[in-house]
C-alpha cells in the first residue's frame, strides 16, 4: 500500500513539473530581417507589403500569432493576405497590440523553437494616410513607421528595409525625404521600381526590431486628389463660445475663460512635470503572474518611482553600514570609499561609490544619472513576468511590518535595534519624515556605525589604509551614543535634503534626465502629421496573466 501511494505521488510530481515547464515558456526570437514596401497609390491610399524572418529562440514558445499594425482603422480587410514561407494563412481581426492592426495567424505553420520561417503579410487599402505638409502648403506629406515588437521578447539586430514609392507620375526631382530615424544613412537609396514610380530606400543591417523608427516624404498634392489628403476639421470657437453663452450665462462664459486661459495651461504643466518624474517604463504595467521577491529595498523604492533624491540616500546608508564608505564631511557632502572594497556589494552600490569618488560636481552627477539609469533597467528586467501591482503590495506591507516592529519595541536599545535592521525599508514609506519623528520622541541609542554617516557623532579619528582608503568601521570603544530621536530623525532627513541641494542638484532635472533614457516620450514626427496612429505600434496591453503580447504570439 506504502509502495502504491508513493508510486502515485512521484507521477502527481513528475506532472507538475511537466506542466510547470510549458508554462514557464516565453516568447524569445530574433527579427532577422524586416523589408516593407509602402505604396503611397493615386487615389491617395496606401497599401504594405511585409516581409517578417523570424528565428525562433530554442525552448521558446512556438511563434503562432504575428500582430502587424497599421496606421490607423481605416484599412479595408479584405484586402489583406498572408503567407508564411509560400503557405497562405488566415488574417485575423484578434489584434493584441496596441493601436490598430490586424493578426496573422500561423496555425499549422508555426515556427517552431529552434526553427526559421518568413512572414509575408500583404495590406491591400488603406485610407486617410496622406496630410498637408507643414512646411510647403502646395505638398502632401506620407509618414510612416513599420512594425515592432516587444523588447522582452526579441534578441539581437534587425536588417531593416523601408521602400517608399511615391505616387504614379512624381518627377524625381520634385519630392523629398524627411530626416531619417538614427542609425540610418542621412539620405535614403533613390530610384525608380518597376512602374517607374519614384523610390526612397532606407536601410539599417543592425536596426532594432524592438524600437519604432519613423520615415517621411513629402511630394506636390496634385499628384493625389484633394479629397484623399486628411485636413483637421476646422472649429467654430466663436459659435461655440456663443451656445455657452446662450445656455448658461454670463457667469458660466466667466468661467469658460478663466478655465482656458488658466485652468488648461496649468494642468498641461501639471501633466508634463509629472511625466518627466516617471522614469519607469509602462512597460512593466503590464501585468505577468504573481509576486517578484528578493528585490532590495533600494530596489523596491525605483519600483515606487520614489523621488531619486530619496534612493541616493537609501544607497548611501546601506554601503556605510556595509563599511565600504564614511561620510567626511556633510556640507557640501564628502564621502571616502573604504579600500579595499568589501565583498558583497550590489551594482548600484559599487557604481555609486565609483561616483562618489569624483570631486567634479558634474562629473558626480552624470555618473549618478549613469548609475540610476542602470538601476531602473535592471528592476524593469527582474520584474518580467510578474504582477507590478502584487508586487507593490508585498513591499509595502514589509515596510509597514518594520515599522511595527519598531514601534513595539519595548525598550530603546531594541527599538534602534530592529531600526538598524530595517532602515532602508522604513524609508520606503512616502510619510517618512513625519513618521519618524512621532514614532521616535524619547532619547535612542544610535547604531554603531552611526558616526560613519554623521561626522559629529565620530567618536575617535578615521583610520586609514596605505591605499588612502578608509578602513572599515569600528565600535566606539565607549559604548553607544544616545541623542534625542527627533534629532535622530532630523539627520536622516537631512542626508535627502543634502544630496537634492549639494549632490544631484535639482531632483527634478536630475530625474527628467533618467526618463529621458528610461521612459522618454513619443518623439514626433517631422515635415508633417503622420495620420493620427501609429504604424505597427507594439507597446502591447495585454491584461491576461503570463502572455507574451510582443505582436508575435499575442497571448494566445
Amino acid at each position: 500500500m506504502t509502495r502504491r501511494l508513493l508510486t502515485v505521488a512521484l507521477v502527481i510530481i513528475l506532472a507538475l513539473s511537466l506542466t510547470t515547464s510549458v508554462l514557464a515558456q516565453s516568447y524569445s526570437f530574433s527579427l532577422d530581417r524586416e523589408v516593407v514596401n509602402v505604396y503611397w497609390n493615386s487615389d491617395g491610399t496606401q497599401s504594405l507589403d511585409y516581409v517578417f524572418t523570424f528565428s525562433n529562440q530554442p525552448g521558446a514558445h512556438e511563434i503562432d500569432f504575428v500582430d502587424v499594425g497599421l496606421p490607423n482603422e481605416n484599412y479595408a480587410y479584405n484586402t489583406i493576405s498572408a503567407d508564411v514561407n509560400g503557405t497562405p494563412v488566415s488574417i485575423s481581426r484578434d489584434y493584441q497590440g496596441s493601436g490598430s492592426g490586424v493578426a496573422v495567424d500561423l496555425g499549422s505553420q508555426a515556427i517552431q523553437p529552434g526553427q526559421t520561417g518568413s512572414v509575408h503579410v500583404f495590406v491591400g487599402q488603406i485610407t486617410g494616410v496622406v496630410y498637408p505638409d507643414d512646411d510647403d502648403e502646395n505638398y502632401a506629406s506620407a509618414v510612416f513607421s513599420p512594425t515592432w515588437f516587444g523588447s522582452e521578447y526579441v534578441v539581437g539586430d534587425t536588417d531593416l528595409t523601408v521602400t517608399f514609392h511615391l505616387p504614379p507620375g512624381v518627377k524625381p526631382e520634385e519630392p523629398h525625404w524627411h530626416a531619417a530615424p538614427s542609425g540610418f544613412p542621412s539620405e535614403p537609396e533613390t530610384g525608380l521600381d518597376s512602374e517607374g514610380r519614384v523610390t526612397y530606400t532606407w536601410s539599417n543591417p543592425s536596426a532594432s526590431g524592438s524600437r519604432q523608427y519613423t520615415f517621411g516624404a513629402s511630394f506636390p498634392k496634385t499628384y493625389i486628389p484633394a479629397e484623399a489628403i486628411v485636413t483637421p476639421p476646422a472649429f467654430d470657437l466663436g459659435g461655440w463660445i456663443s451656445s455657452i453663452f446662450a445656455s448658461f450665462g454670463q457667469f458660466a462664459f466667466c468661467c469658460f475663460f478663466i478655465f482656458m486661459f488658466l485652468g488648461i495651461p496649468i494642468l498641461n504643466a501639471v501633466g508634463q512635470q509629472r511625466r518627466k518624474l516617471q522614469y519607469m517604463s509602462p512597460k512593466i504595467e503590464i501585468e505577468g503572474h504573481g509576486i517578484k521577491r528578493g528585490l532590495t529595498a533600494v530596489e523596491a523604492a525605483i519600483l515606487m518611482e520614489q523621488q531619486l533624491d530619496k534612493v541616493m540616500t537609501m544607497i548611501l546608508f546601506g554601503v556605510v553600514k556595509k563599511g565600504a564608505a564614511t561620510v567626511t564631511k556633510r556640507e557640501p557632502l564628502q564621502v571616502q570609499v573604504t579600500s579595499p572594497t568589501p565583498e558583497g556589494l550590489h551594482e548600484y552600490e559599487l557604481n555609486f561609490l565609483t561616483a562618489m569618488k569624483e570631486t567634479d560636481n558634474k562629473t558626480r552627477r552624470d555618473l549618478l544619472q549613469e548609475m540610476t539609469v542602470k538601476l531602473v533597467r535592471s528592476v524593469s528586467e527582474k520584474m518580467k513576468g510578474f504582477s507590478r501591482k502584487e508586487t507593490l503590495e508585498y513591499y509595502k506591507r514589509i515596510m509597514e511590518t518594520a515599522w511595527e516592529q519598531v514601534q513595539k519595541a519595548d525598550t530603546p536599545e531594541m527599538q534602534m535595534s530592529f531600526f538598524d535592521q530595517k532602515l532602508e525599508w522604513t524609508m520606503l514609506d512616502k510619510d517618512y519624515d513625519d513618521r519618524s519623528r512621532r514614532v521616535f520622541t524619547g532619547p535612542i541609542f544610535v547604531p554603531m556605525w552611526w558616526g560613519h554617516y554623521d561626522p559629529t557623532y565620530r567618536t575617535g579619528p578615521i583610520s586609514t589604509s596605505g591605499g588612502g582608503g578608509v578602513s572599515a568601521p569600528r565600535a566606539p570603544s565607549s559604548g553607544r551614543t544616545s541623542l534625542p530621536g527627533a534629532e535622530f530623525a532630523a539627520s536622516v532627513v537631512g542626508g535627502v535634503q543634502t544630496f537634492s541641494q549639494k549632490v544631484i542638484g535639482n531632483v527634478q532635472d536630475f530625474t527628467s534626465r533618467v526618463t529621458n533614457v528610461t521612459n522618454p516620450p513619443p518623439k514626433p514626427s517631422t515635415g508633417g502629421r503622420s495620420g493620427g496612429g501609429r504604424s505597427g505600434g507594439c507597446a502591447c496591453a495585454c491584461a491576461c496573466a503570463g502572455c507574451a503580447c510582443a505582436c508575435a504570439g499575442g497571448g494566445r
